[in-house]
């Protein structure tokens, strides 16, 4: 990142398109949305809009989103009946977008102050890039201490990578992940309407199943460093909510199927470069056995409803799941074997579970004390 604007900067005056639209998703965050909005409107930085899509709420956050619009051209309003995740409101408010990169935020976070000069700056320094990833500061809600940075690249990261490149290297870093957070990532929104890049409605870890595709289709990325997003870590997130073992099943089957589905695509692509099927194959592999089989998850969580929720991965047909499992080791494709069996052989079921107690046990032993 530069320290001082560059050259050829970006005008912060357009008639146009603004340089940021910052897509807000609200719903019941009353006691936190006027910091959110302030934070936006204290910037130095004024070439943004906001697109605010509120869902039907128990609570003052639709009156307070208006009133910030009332003060501020800049800011628009939608409005949707609830939907249970942020999924909508994000799909909502790309569509109505006009600037030129797309920042996610939501209502009970914040950005950083001076954060968007920084970024514009960055941004004009290295232009043309589909996706710039940034960091995340980790706010403790209940103290207000600043906990940890999340970064998905390392400092010395080279200064711009094809998406396939990325990925890996994510993969690779001890703070990384093959799918990073979308508020994490600024967006050329250009990249997201040609791609057709939209979340699953109803899906409440959008993360998960958005940013792989994302992140693999990018032809350039260039990652920031930049923490311009605040994080609340609170009790009532989505993450932190969490009802008992099992709570997200229904949305790991969505994100697994879709995903799936996309490997199976993209792999048959000229040039596909083999390593990151390895890096998915790891992680989603991982996610499937843990989930479902893990021993902690076979006591808490019944077989009627894993079995239903693993069904709902494959919809009777293997075959995506297949494509991936064909690069694994050994260990991992006859584990693949008796997933397959768990939902398609009945009599095999507490054959599979029992597999899966071993399989644990094992990876148990090996792993470093």
């Amino acid at each position: 990142m530069t320290s001082s604007p560059p050259s050829n900067p970006v005008s912060e005056e357009r008639p146009s398109a603004p340089f940021f639209s910052i897509v807000l998703a609200c719903c019941d965050v009353e006691p936190f949305v006027a910091e959110c909005f302030q934070s936006v409107l204290s910037q130095p930085f004024s070439d943004w809009e906001i697109v605010a899509v509120v869902e039907t709420s128990k609570d003052r956050t639709e009156e307070i989103v208006r009133s910030f619009a009332a003060r501020d051209s800049r800011i628009q309003v939608a409005t949707g009946p609830r939907s249970g995740s942020c999924s909508v409101p994000r799909n909502r408010g790309v569509e109505l977008a006009r600037g030129d990169y797309v920042l996610f935020l939501d209502g009970d976070d914040f950005i950083a102050p001076g954060a968007l000069r920084r970024l514009r700056d960055a941004i004009a320094a290295r232009p043309g890039a589909d996706l710039y990833p940034c960091a995340i500061q980790v706010r403790d809600d209940a103290t207000g201490r600043d906990l940890e940075i999340r970064d998905n690249y390392p400092p010395d990261a080279p200064p711009s990578l094809s998406g396939p490149e990325a990925l890996l290297l994510a993969s690779r870093h001890k703070n990384g992940h093959p799918h990073p957070q979308m508020q994490l990532t600024l967006f050329r929104r250009t990249f997201l309407l040609e791609n057709g890049l939209r979340c699953v409605p109803g899906l409440r870890r959008q993360d998960s199943e958005f940013s792989p595709r994302a992140l693999y289709l990018a032809r350039r990325v260039v990652p920031l460093h930049e923490p311009y997003y605040v994080y609340r870590l609170q009790p009532a997130s989505v993450g932190s909510s969490a009802r008992g073992a099992g709570h997200f099943h229904g949305d790991w089957a969505v994100i697994l199927r879709s995903l799936l589905a996309f490997h199976a695509r993209v792999s048959r692509d000229p040039g596909f470069d083999p390593r990151v099927a390895d890096a998915w194959r790891r992680q989603w592999l991982s996610w499937i056995f843990y989930f479902w089989f893990a021993p902690p998850n076979l006591r808490a969580i019944p077989r009627p409803r894993r079995l239903e929720t693993l069904s709902a991965v494959f919809s009777g047909d293997f075959r995506d799941f297949d494509a991936l499992l064909a690069g694994a080791s050994r260990p991992k494709r006859l584990a693949g074997a008796w997933v397959r069996a768990f939902v398609a052989r009945p009599a095999l079921r507490g054959a599979a579970e029992l597999f899966f107690r071993a399989y644990f046990s094992l990876a148990d032993a090996k792993r470093p004390k």
